[in-house]
């Protein structure tokens, strides 16, 4: 049963891991449910209110900072509440309508297309879409840095 314990929590982080890169997967919510799989198969003992509390509360940041640098992309380079809401659209949709780019593309064009149904220029709709990426690999460095700090607590917590 440990081994089995062990591999789910390890498989557990890699999905949220993966999840900092690929948006469809559940992120930061499958490091949290990590811990309930090891408290599960182990002891809930090592983790304190404490625990709780400051991995609650990173959870919270990462899906605020999520948003929110997303969006700061988007406006540091222009755009508007359209290109915002576009790029969101994109980042959803996008990996599923061009699988291996669709990431990328995906919010590019929801900002562009935002931006155009505003009818903004094409050279600023443009200039939006590229904060769009900007925005989207800033977040995907907060939710990294945020998720290894939410695993590297687990471990100081179990090891202390």
């Amino acid at each position: 049963m440990d081994i089995l314990g062990w591999t789910l929590v390890i498989l557990l982080f890699a999905v949220g891991m993966a999840g900092a890169i690929y948006p469809i997967l559940p992120g930061a919510l499958a490091i949290y449910g990590a811990f309930f799989v090891y408290g599960l198969f182990f002891s809930f003992s090592e983790f304190g209110v404490w625990f709780w509390i400051i991995q609650t509360l990173i959870v919270i940041v990462l899906f605020i900072a999520d948003y929110a640098v997303s969006a700061w992309g988007v406006k540091r380079f222009g755009g508007s509440r359209a290109s915002v809401i576009g790029s969101t659209i994109g980042l959803i949709l996008g990996p599923f309508v061009i699988p291996a780019f669709g990431l990328i593309i995906g919010p590019f064009l929801g900002a562009v297309i935002g931006e155009l149904i505003i009818k903004t220029s094409w050279e600023k709709s443009l200039k939006v879409g590229v904060g769009s990426v900007v925005g989207l690999f800033s977040s995907v460095v907060v939710k990294i840095i945020l998720q290894l700090l939410m695993i590297v607590l687990f471990i100081l917590w179990l090891v202390y």
